[in-house]
């Protein structure tokens, strides 16, 4: 019952935090745009916020291996509350932006302890409930964060004293609790060498999944708002596609456990890829047409990213899902930044709807990459593949995360069936005597796996010893009658051999030569023999 009060306290934390996360990002797009902040000024509000939390992921866990995690989740928890509030009280392009990046790097920070509490707690047979549980809550909570937009508005005070009211109230659950110090976090480390080595596929799947999503999820706002939606218009819409990408990430990640990723891959990124280019030749002013089209970016462009990180670690060796996973966050992170740039650039040059055509782009890019990859490698067997989780598509997920996913444990022992051992099969060696070496080598026993066999020594008879004629049974490569041979059970008397007549045969592998000692007596030495 303590451990389950520890766990329903982290959970509580960690959806207030994100409840407060997905109202700050709706309310500060929304209410930049009415302010009439420049397009390029409201795309470096999400790259703020993204490169702050990648920042966050590097260097929070030097801060608390200096001060500890209570005291650090405090101090993530306080700086976000001062600078929601100074979105506030200062409402300046520029300000926003700063006051982005320390938001991510907060929102990022508190995440990751969080997180590792939870490790802390969970064990191996409750880490699979336990992180679906957290990703569940967290992709409820953000929508729900969203949805309250709908009834605070964007204007005044109150959303924003909302947000800073979730974000102090995170840390209410986690100090109340005897929570056990956990371990020290380990920060995200990019190996590209790693991860490009590991899938190809993987790397450009990240970056086209944080171009699109960081653009949609940072200027969509934006368009809707062009469009002439009001900020409960804004709200509901942006709840339609979260709700159906948090769906559509079951069905297509059990559907890419089935068959070959790459293919389920091709076929949301390529619908991706239509929705985009359906928005810019339709540029929906509002109505039904617009929920049904951003709730279709939604079903096929959230799940893209969780089924590429299963990808990659399907290809991955023994212990390394932490370094792939975390290699892909930060190359996550990267598109995310670099997303709202080139989104703003096409919206301004364009229009509005200019967005779209940058969405389209990286995920037609993602959907020829996929399939080119598919003609160069083939599919992972079935035995050595990780199962699909649902992962967060629109904001980076931390390192905690990828510490909390049970695959970082059930990857090596996924990967070590991919080629069971073979039993030991028993070994017969036996050796037949030929008649050229049948007297000068020593033959191996026959053994088998079970118990091995009597050593049989042949060597060859001194010139004054008797001969032992045996018995032997021929083989295809059998010695001559009169090859000498030894044994243990003679099957007749031995007979006295005159000694000239003794034969010695040569060495192994060395052509027979004619000796002295060797030549067959003359008939002249026959007739001296008998006249003696």
């Amino acid at each position: 019952m303590s451990s389950a009060l520890k766990i329903y306290a982290l959970f509580i934390g960690s959806a207030l935090l994100m409840f407060g996360g997905g109202l700050q990002g709706l309310l500060l797009s929304v209410r930049g745009a009415e302010e009439g902040f420049p397009l390029y000024a409201l795309g470096l509000i999400g790259t703020g916020w993204s490169v702050g939390f990648v920042a966050g992921s590097i260097t929070v866990p030097m801060l608390v291996k200096r001060v500890g995690h209570i005291r650090a989740f405090s101090i993530m928890a306080a700086i976000g509350t001062i600078t929601i509030l100074l979105n506030l009280l200062w409402i300046n392009d520029v300000g926003w932006i700063v006051l982005r990046a320390f938001s991510g790097f907060c929102f990022a920070g508190a995440a990751m302890i969080v997180e590792s509490w939870l490790n802390e707690v969970a064990d191996n047979r409750s880490r699979g409930t336990i992180f679906s549980v957290y990703t569940t809550i967290n992709m409820a909570a953000s929508t729900v964060g969203q949805l309250a937009m709908s009834v605070t508005g964007v204007a005044g005070y109150v959303p924003f004293v909302i947000g800073a009211i979730s974000f102090i109230c995170a840390v209410l659950p986690s100090a109340l609790t005897s929570t056990p110090q956990p371990r020290p976090m380990s920060s995200a480390k990019l190996d590209v060498v790693l991860l490009y080595k590991t899938s190809p596929l993987a790397v450009i799947a990240a970056f086209a999944c944080g171009m699109a999503n960081g653009t949609f999820g940072t200027l969509a706002p934006v368009f809707g708002y062009e469009q002439g939606l009001n900020a409960s218009d804004i709200a509901y819409l942006f709840a339609v596609t979260a709700v159906l990408g948090a769906i559509a990430q079951i069905p297509f990640g059990r559907l890419s456990d089935t068959m070959d990723r790459r293919m389920v891959i091709i076929a949301l990124s390529g619908a991706g890829c239509l929705i985009g280019f359906a928005m810019v030749l339709l540029n929906p002013a509002g109505g039904a047409l617009m929920f049904i089209m951003f709730g279709l970016y939604g079903l096929f462009a959230y799940p893209l990213y969780a089924i590429a990180v299963a990808h990659a670690n399907d290809f991955a060796k023994d212990g390394e899902f932490g370094r792939v996973a975390g290699g892909m966050l930060l190359i996550l992170g990267i598109g995310l930044a670099i997303g709202p740039i080139i989104g703003s650039w096409a919206m301004n040059a364009i229009s509005p709807v200019g967005l779209f055509i940058v969405t389209a782009t990286f995920h037609g890019a993602l959907a020829v990459t996929a399939f080119l990859r598919m003609r160069i490698r083939p599919v992972r067997d079935s035995t050595g593949r990780v199962r699909f989780r649902a992962l967060n598509a629109e904001k980076p997920i931390s390192p905690g995360t990828v510490a909390l996913d049970p695959r970082t444990d059930e990857v090596q022992e996924t990967i070590r069936t991919d080629k069971p051992a073979r039993p030991a099969e028993p070994v017969r060696a036996s050796v037949e005597p030929s008649a050229a070496t049948a007297a000068s080598v020593t033959p191996m026993p026959e053994t088998t796996a079970e118990a091995p066999g009597p050593v049989i020594e042949v060597t060859p008879a001194p010139p004054d010893a008797p001969a032992s004629p045996v018995e032997a049974t021929p083989a295809a490569d059998a010695a001559p009658a009169n090859a000498p041979t030894s044994t243990s059970t003679p099957t007749s008397p031995p007979a006295p051999a005159e000694p000239s007549s003794i034969v010695e045969p040569p060495a192994p592998d060395v052509p027979e030569e004619t000796t002295e000692d060797a030549m067959p007596a003359s008939p002249t030495d026959d007739t001296t023999r008998k006249d003696s």
